[in-house]
Order: C-alpha cells, then sequence, then structure tokens
C-alpha cells in the first residue's frame, strides 16, 4: 500500500463537492470530462459496455492518430495554495497515459476557457502508473483558480485531486457577517480525534451536503472519552451563531455536542456552547450571546457520530481583517 503524503489531508481545492467544475477538454469521447473531480473514490464494474465502449468512472480520450495531447481545464470550487496533487489512474490499466503535467493560473472573474492565458506550470511532465494514485508535490506559493491536466498523449484519468489551503478574496467578503468556519473563508482543521468513515474537512463545506458521506464521521467507540475536531478560523472575531447540522445523520448522530473557543491559537479553551442535546437529521443553531473575540475552535461531540455542517456565523476583528488581507496578499 501506498503510504499517503501528510498534504493529502488539506482539501481538495478541485472537488465538485466544494464547487469546482471541468469547464472544457479537447475529447471525451469513451468516458466523462467531469467524472475528474468526482468526490467518492472511482468504482468500476468490468465488461460494463455501452455504445462507445467500457464504461470508466474517470476521463477517458479516443486513440490519437495524429500529433497532439489532450487536456482538460477545471476551474477550482476553491481558490488557493496548492500543495500537492494526486493523478489517480483506477482501473485503466492498458489505457492510461504513460505521461501528465499539470500548469495553474489565477484570474478574477468568471472567464470562458479560451479567454485563461498565462499558465503556469505546477508539476512538470512526469511519468504516471497505472491502476494507482500518482502523487506529485506542489513548492508553489501562489493562489490559483484554474488548473489543466495535460495527458501525453491521450488515455484515460480516473481521478485528479488538487490538495491545498484555500484563500478567500477580501474583495468578496462581508467583513462584518460570514461563516468564520469555512473553508472558501480561510478557516481550515487542525485536529481530529477520528475520522474512520469521512474527513473533517467535510464539515466546512459550501452548501448542504447531498448524503450521509458528505459530512464528518467517526467509527463507533468503544472505550472512555468522546470525539471531537479543533479548527482555525478564518481569522479572529466574534461568533454570534453557531449551526450544528446532523442532516442525513439518523442513526449516527452524536447524542450531544458543545462548542469552545480559544484566542491564543488553542493552547487554552473556553466554553462557547454547553453540552447540548442534538436531534438525528436536524439543522440546530445555537445564538452565542457576550461571545469574546477568538481565534481558534473545539467541536466536542459526545460519545462519537457525525455532522454534516458546521457554520460558525459572526464578524472578524481589526486583526482578523488584516489576517484575510494578508493572506490573499502574500499568495
Amino acid at each position: 500500500m501506498i503510504e499517503r503524503p501528510q498534504w493529502t489531508s488539506k482539501p481538495d481545492l478541485a472537488s465538485r463537492r466544494f464547487g469546482g467544475t471541468v469547464m472544457w477538454a479537447t475529447d471525451e469521447l469513451f468516458a466523462e470530462k467531469e467524472n475528474l473531480i468526482n468526490g467518492w473514490a472511482p468504482t468500476h464494474r468490468p465488461e460494463t459496455f455501452g455504445p462507445r465502449g467500457q464504461l470508466y468512472d474517470g476521463w477517458e480520450t479516443r486513440r490519437r492518430r495524429e500529433a497532439g495531447d489532450d487536456m482538460a481545464i477545471v476551474r477550482l470550487g476553491l481558490p488557493g495554495r496548492v500543495s500537492g496533487v494526486i493523478v489517480d489512474t483506477a482501473f485503466f490499466k492498458g489505457n492510461y497515459p504513460p505521461y501528465i503535467s499539470v500548469e495553474a493560473c489565477a484570474v478574477d472573474g468568471y472567464p470562458s476557457p479560451g479567454e485563461l492565458t498565462d499558465w503556469e506550470p505546477i508539476v512538470a511532465r512526469s511519468a504516471v502508473n497505472g491502476d494507482q494514485e500518482n502523487f506529485f508535490p506542489v513548492a508553489n506559493a501562489k493562489r490559483y483558480t484554474h488548473v489543466r491536466l495535460t495527458m501525453y498523449p491521450d488515455g484515460g484519468v480516473a481521478r485528479l485531486r488538487v490538495h491545498g489551503t484555500p484563500i478567500a478574496d477580501p474583495r468578496q467578503v462581508d467583513f462584518d457577517a460570514l461563516d468564520l468556519a469555512a473553508l472558501e473563508n480561510g478557516a481550515s482543521i487542525t485536529g481530529c480525534s477520528n475520522m474512520f468513515y469521512s474527513s473533517p474537512n467535510n464539515l466546512l463545506a459550501p452548501g448542504l451536503a447531498a448524503n450521509q458521506a458528505e459530512g464528518w464521521e467517526t467509527s463507533r467507540r468503544r472505550g472512555d472519552g468522546n470525539d471531537w475536531v479543533t479548527l482555525k478560523l478564518a481569522g479572529a472575531g466574534t461568533i454570534r451563531f453557531a449551526e450544528l447540522d446532523t442532516t442525513h445523520l439518523k442513526g449516527n448522530a452524536p447524542g450531544w455536542a458543545s462548542l469552545s473557543g480559544s484566542a491564543d491559537g488553542g493552547e487554552r479553551w473556553f466554553e462557547l456552547l454547553p453540552r447540548t442535546r442534538l436531534q438525528p437529521d436536524t439543522r440546530h443553531r445555537f445564538a452565542l450571546l457576550d461571545s469574546p473575540e477568538v481565534t481558534d475552535a473545539r467541536l466536542d461531540i459526545y460519545p462519537d457520530g457525525g455532522l454534516a455542517r458546521l457554520r460558525l456565523w459572526g464578524g472578524l476583528t481589526e486583526s482578523g481583517r488584516a489576517t484575510v488581507k494578508h493572506r490573499f496578499e502574500h499568495s
């Protein structure tokens, strides 16, 4: 089993779960380009044929008979700094590309594929192996909004994962009223007791969870204690409302939950929401009156289970605003 690099624990900036989309591809005769950014692991049913051949849960182009290479462009759902890329060729054994490269660019607004320019390499042309995840670390501090995958010359890729750190554009953030726990605003997971079934990054994802797999869920606890997750907020701020969403968690919602805050990066914790009973498959909203300034938050669930989303609505302090601006301006 291939050991997964540490950067794979960061959010997949390209995932459809986070708003990513595959804008364009040179060809998709055998399998659709949109499969590249599906949030689930690739699947395969051998000898399942459609009018164009074997069905694949990935992107697959026809065999090239002329010069050129195949490309696909992805608009990141979460613009940010890329730490590493996974090119997953799962189930592509005799039809994967021998080489790939990945480029990225940063633009304002919503340009069409033909309007994207100034591509920069983040993964040089590299060999890949078939039917496995291929890991490529990226050493680049810049913020990107789009990536372009090139296959040399053709073939199939099941998934493209672009792991990194989301960086919000302060021109698109209301500093007085925002979700301080949102990935898209710059929040990040810093610790977690258990993520057996799914990543705690899902807690901070945009939108509502479509199913149970799009939240955070732990294994069943058989000993003492309880499960928890910690996060660094988008910036220092005050929380006015907390939303604990157990949507789709019906037989595995926590019985209770509590929230704590920290003003010193998690060195010392104080109570924001006392241990409170939760209901399954329910969006719970709690007013946090006279909440002090916080930089980090901790969610404890009792004893185990899962949540679909965690929202911490409030406003940034002056230092929090400076953090968001600095993060953007220095990327």
